[in-house]
């Protein structure tokens, strides 16, 4: 086989196609090409040392005479040199964002539809003529898209868990998509298929996860898309093992629990899964247990579910959930439920990811007794989108629910003589069957970044969200109802602030009115973009501190934004509760009564 060097200095085929007047490819016409090569069956016949004549006698020359011209496009989609030449303007447009970022408002100030208004109903017959296609879409991607696009790597945005990224995260999707594998066997590619395995480990080692779930120790684990796919996946396992034990029939009888602070991802696993909606069991919380699920509350709706004839099937506990970072007692839990049954599945998807910080990982406290666990790198790890960790305790529970055997192109016998160890094929720890190759984004990031790398980013995001907390309680028109985690703090204009009155009534209505204003306000400015959450009927504002290019001067001019939007809604309040208080005290005032010789002046007047 010729060496890359012999390949590029190879006479590129020669291609007939129409020409203009000016000797240039017209832009207007279809294009064909005839590709100037040896017959494909000569090649094969010379590769093989055959006999080079055909079936009925003639010669391959004398073939491919008179063989049709199999037509192509002129510009092959992977051509390297213009991959080159196209890639350098991507990259360069993206790190131009990158270093302009901040001069976009967080959030577009667009309506539905604004951008099919502007683009034509049908896509383009063939490339625009006389120009770079590529270049031309890059020009609308910056004048019709990013006006258009929340800003997720804004270091302003404070909405949501952070989708974090970095030049290897970013650098490692181009690279997997360039590779463009699709690793759903081991036999697939099996580098792919053993860097996986490889860097799961690694990871939950650097998150100190137990031994039982790592493939070291018996258990094992998959890079999915998001923690969604992981609730799904893990559900099924947990619903196949147990008909397994009680007959399919029962499938009606399955109980699911979590608390009312679970990502709804995980009642829509349920549904999916074929858990009836009235077994949805959704535990409350309480301001007073830190909105954490109660072991003693769960423990009386499981014995219910039992004494009524329904099977409590799977928990799910969070450890960081997304209204504000409450974190599940997982060892009370998983002793709550021993015994019964149960398959007990941690959510870290935000979370999870601190606990490469040594002084975070009590959040973790009793995992040794989970049946799964999944965490996001993508969220705070600095592996882009998309990526989630899910580890296993019992491998085989997955695969024998998710897993498929029958299709013997997919079959690979080398594959199945190793030594005694039989290999990993993630078709069959997922709902798909294509997958994509992220580990190597998150082995590049592992690589480039090291495991004390990531703990100083974790660590940095903690103290700007620490900070901005202090800032809030220094403000006495504020309060934090619920203590921060991690780098979430909750806040709110307290009922004082709103007014003397709801403050005396306790009423939270009018003061939740107020702060949901307040975020209005805050995210109209486009220099900060927060989100909030109605926790034990209190309305929270959130700032969610985890973004790559946030620094402590984006936080504290976020507050600063805050307080000056604060003050207007305030005055704006203020004035309001006066005018509807003088409007009352005119209601209540008795009517003024005329005087009497005003009473005799008309009459008189008017008879006249």
């Amino acid at each position: 086989m010729p060496s890359t060097s012999a390949i590029n200095k190879m006479p590129p085929p020669s291609y007939s196609f129409p020409l203009t007047d000016e000797g240039t490819r017209s832009g207007q016409e279809e294009y064909y090409t005839t590709w100037e090569l040896t017959p494909r069956s000569t090649a094969m016949a010379i590769l093989n040392h055959g006999d080079t004549t055909t079936a009925n006698g003639s010669s391959p020359a004398d073939a491919a005479a008179v063989a049709p011209a199999m037509p192509s496009l002129v510009q092959p989609p992977l051509d390297a040199d213009e991959f080159r030449r196209q890639g350098r303007l991507v990259v360069d447009f993206i790190a131009d964002y990158y270093t302009r970022i901040d001069e976009h408002p967080v959030r577009p100030a667009v309506a539905p539809g604004f951008l099919a208004r502007q683009l034509p109903d049908t896509a383009p017959a063939r490339p625009e003529p006389g120009d770079d296609a590529l270049a031309a879409a890059l020009r609308d991607v910056r004048d019709l898209i990013l006006p258009g696009v929340t800003h997720w790597q804004s270091p302003r945005h404070f909405a949501h868990f952070a989708a974090t990224a970095s030049n290897v995260g970013a650098l490692g999707e181009a690279l997997t998509a360039g590779l463009n594998i699709n690793p759903f066997t081991w036999a697939a590619s099996p580098a792919a298929t053993e860097l996986e395995v490889v860097v799961t480990d690694w990871l939950g080692k650097a998150l100190h996860l137990p031994e039982s779930l790592l493939f070291s120790g018996g258990g094992g684990a998959t890079l999915l898309g998001t923690s969604c796919e992981a609730m799904l996946c893990t559900l099924v396992a947990a619903r196949d093992r147990k008909l397994a034990e009680i007959g399919e029939e029962r499938i009606g009888d399955l109980v699911v629990y979590c608390s009312d602070q679970t990502h709804f991802s995980f009642q829509k696993a349920a549904r999916i899964a074929g858990i009836r909606r009235g077994n949805y069991r959704e535990i409350p919380t309480s301001r007073e247990s830190g909105f954490t699920l109660s072991p003693k509350v769960l423990r009386a709706a499981v014995r219910a579910d039992e004494a009524a004839g329904r099977v409590p099937l799977f928990l799910c506990a969070t450890v960081g959930t997304t209204p504000t970072a409450a974190v599940d007692p997982l060892r009370e839990l998983c002793a709550t439920v021993a015994g019964h049954g149960v398959w007990v599945h941690v959510d870290a998807a935000y979370a999870g990811a601190a606990c490469v910080c040594p002084e975070f990982r009590h959040a973790i406290a009793g995992a040794e007794a989970v049946d799964s666990f999944s965490t996001n790198p993508h969220k705070w790890l600095l592996a882009n989108m998309d990526c989630c960790a899910l580890w296993v305790r019992r491998p085989e529970a997955l695969t024998a629910a998710l897993g498929t055997d029958h299709d013997v192109i997919l079959k690979d016998p080398s594959s199945e003589r190793d030594c005694g160890r039989g290999v990993v094929d993630y078709k069959d720890w997922q709902v798909a069957l294509s997958r994509r190759f992220r580990a190597l984004k998150l082995w590049l990031v592992l690589r480039c970044h090291g495991v004390e790398g990531l703990r100083g980013f974790v660590r940095a995001h903690v103290r700007m969200a620490a900070a901005f907390e202090d800032m809030v309680r220094a403000d006495a028109r504020f309060e934090v109802p619920v203590p921060r985690q991690f780098a979430l703090v909750c806040f709110r204009l307290r009922s004082a602030a709103a007014g003397e009155k709801r403050a005396r009534d306790g009423d939270d209505a009018e003061p939740n009115e107020l702060n949901r204003r307040l975020l209005e306000a805050v995210n109209a400015t486009g220099r900060a973009y927060m989100s909030s959450a109605v926790v034990g009927g209190i309305y929270v504002l959130r700032c969610a501190i985890g973004n790559s290019l946030t620094e402590e001067r984006h936080v504290r001019e976020a507050w600063c934004v805050v307080q000056e939007q604060a003050t207007v809604v305030l005055a704006a309040a203020a004035c309001t509760e006066e005018r509807a208080v003088h409007s009352a005290r005119c209601a209540d005032a008795p009517a003024a009564v005329p005087p009497v010789q005003n009473e005799v002046s008309l009459h008189s007047f008017l008879n006249s």
